[in-house]
């Protein structure tokens, strides 16, 4: 009922739903942490950073020399590693993570990739990482940022699920809120004013032709209703430095907290 009461609107007040679909993109839901998330946040080494507007809380776990930084996904936050940063630290690794602008503890305010992208740059930098691991559209975020910062060099990064294509994003924007081709047309409009960027080229299996990664694995779950296997797919055929690993019966979001996946990536690392 209120998609359809969205696409009527699209036709009758354009201008304002547009608005509406802009503010989707860049107003991020902030969703609680479990309880054993929120444990884990606890035992970290905690440090706010200020980033443009913002101040970005940084968390680091201080284990051994091999040194990771994670990267989470939209509307997702440094919390929703745990069970990862948990084996991480059992197997001796120091891991870093962070809530990106508006996002977990970080302070609030409009945002969008390309501050969420600046931020991972400043933070592989800062940290002076060489192992990266990646959920969801922080696999957007972090290749935009090495293809921006060619002078990075990545050792291992891990993608647990990756989205390619912005323009998807939007498509799938615009089809979770109802708008029709003409609104879609206008947010496109409007973010390509604002940030001065052509959001047809800001593709995943574009930046990784020229990133500097060593080893990479893409991990993916058949069955995830939030990016389709296909996109992640279409960024390791592009990719030849990336490993495949294809899983099921995890979805989007139990991936992070599947022992196999969590494994998988502890000994990728290694």
């Amino acid at each position: 009922m209120k998609k359809l009461l969205v696409r009527i609107a699209s036709n009758l007040f354009p201008n304002q739903i547009t608005s509406f679909a802009y503010d989707q993109l860049t107003n991020p839901q902030v969703r609680k942490l479990r309880e054993n998330e929120l444990g884990t946040l606890e035992k970290a080494e905690k440090e706010k950073y200020k980033f443009k507007d913002f101040d970005i809380q940084l968390y680091t776990w201080k284990g051994g020399d091999k040194k990771v930084l994670l990267i989470h996904g939209w509307e997702g936050q440094a919390g929703n590693f745990s069970d990862l940063i948990e084996k991480l630290l059992a197997d001796g690794f120091t891991v870093h993570s962070f809530d990106a602008p508006s996002h977990g503890f970080s302070s609030k305010g409009r945002t969008s990739l390309f501050e969420f992208t600046e931020l991972v740059g400043i933070l592989i930098k800062k940290f002076d990482v060489k192992l990266l691991v990646s959920h969801s559209f922080g696999g957007v975020a972090t290749t935009y940022a090495l293809f921006e910062n060619q002078d990075i060099e990545i050792e291992k990064y891990v993608l647990i699920t990756t989205p390619d294509k912005f323009i998807e994003r939007i498509d799938d924007v615009s089809e979770m809120v109802g708008i029709n081709e003409k609104v879609k047309n206008r947010l496109i409009s409007r973010l390509e004013n604002e940030t001065n960027n052509d959001v047809r080229n800001l593709n995943v299996s574009e930046f990784v032709k020229s990133i500097n990664v060593k080893k990479s694995l893409i991990i993916h779950d058949i069955d995830d209703k939030v990016i389709p296997i296909s996109r992640s797919k279409n960024v390791h055929q592009n990719w030849t430095e990336s490993e495949f690993m294809e899983i099921e019966g995890t979805g989007h979001f139990r991936i992070l907290r599947t022992e196999k996946v969590i494994n998988k990536v502890i000994d990728y690392l290694k």
